[in-house]
């Protein structure tokens, strides 16, 4: 996690890193906190100060799939900045987490008011959602794999 390119500190600029942190609110979450369930409305983000973060997806007839657990500096949710801003993943507290929440109306006013801000964090954004994207497709293939092989024994086993 530490040298990870979607981490805030990899991500953005100085400058900008202390221009987003400044509008940030401290906000702590205890062990087992639901930070969002996928399909709610994403109307806050937040970056983790300390802890861990588990990004999971909805299994039919099952619990919660972890897809990826997130660290220090890194951004938690991010479907804030595109429509229908629908959290697509859950996230849950694993240890006490410290973060610094941001109100999602705020950041984009600010991105839109000064163009290179703008695009220094839609870029990371992007970064982000791209790695979560193949996080995320590696666990479903996993999973599914899994399941197509239980299938397939079951089967066997049947004859």
């Amino acid at each position: 996690m530490s040298d990870s390119p979607t981490r805030i500190t990899a991500a953005l600029p100085a400058q900008y890193r202390a221009r987003l942190m400044g509008i940030g609110q401290e906000v702590n979450f205890a062990q087992g906190t639901r930070l969002f369930q996928e399909g709610d409305h994403a109307d806050r983000f937040w970056i983790l100060r300390s802890s861990t973060v588990t990004l999971d997806i909805r299994v039919p007839g099952s619990s919660p799939a972890a897809i990826e657990s997130l660290g220090s500096g890194e951004l938690v949710g991010w479907a804030w900045l595109f429509e229908p801003y629908i959290w697509h993943l859950g996230a849950e507290a694993m240890t006490p987490v410290r973060t610094r929440e941001f109100d999602a109306a705020t950041v984009p006013m600010m991105m839109d008011a000064d163009p290179a801000f703008g695009s220094a964090i839609g870029h990371w954004v992007g970064q982000v959602l791209a790695h979560r994207l193949q996080a995320t497709r590696i666990r479903l293939l996993d999973l599914y794999a899994w399941l197509f092989i239980r299938t397939r024994s079951a089967t066997r086993s049947d004859r």
